[in-house]
């Protein structure tokens, strides 16, 4: 009875093991391929992703391009002239990428920089005036104005 349960588990195992179908490796670099590419109708999703009409018909391409012995750079590179940056799910960094990427690093180290200053100037005492002081006959002129200001209250 043990026997039979031991050799029924052995069949068992074998027969599941037998059903997992071995990836080839053009299957497996279709899939590394269309995780690293976007859907041009989804525009969110991956190629592997999608299930547009689309994205079908370019997976299969893929495939079929690996199959007919070119590499995944080559494929890659066939669909980014093809497509442009839109493409890669990951852009390549370069040329205008890098202004993309920095400029908002520039503005605000400007910003930072004009706040700076802007709390230094805040935090500055107030400098006294540096008008010229009051010559004696406007000083008289004044004492007598304020004076006829108080007469006439």
């Amino acid at each position: 009875m043990r026997m039979t349960t031991v050799l029924a588990g052995m069949l068992l195992a074998g027969a599941c093991l037998a059903n997992q179908v071995q990836e080839s490796k053009v299957d497996a670099q279709t899939r590394e391929l269309a995780r690293e590419l976007r859907c041009t109708v989804c525009q969110s999703e991956t190629l592997w992703e999608s299930n547009s009409t689309l994205a079908q018909q370019m997976r299969a391409l893929i495939r079929e391009k690996l199959q007919q012995g070119q590499s995944p750079e080559q494929v890659k590179d066939f669909l980014f002239q093809r497509y442009g940056d839109y493409i890669l799910m990951k852009p390549r960094f370069s040329g205008a990428h890098i202004a993309l990427w920095l400029l908002p690093l520039f503005l605000l180290l400007i910003g930072a920089y004009a706040l700076w200053r802007t709390l230094l100037r805040w935090r500055k005492p107030v400098a006294m005036s540096t008008a010229a002081p009051l010559s004696p006959d406007m000083r008289s002129r004044i004492d007598r104005e304020l004076q006829q200001a108080e007469d006439e209250s």
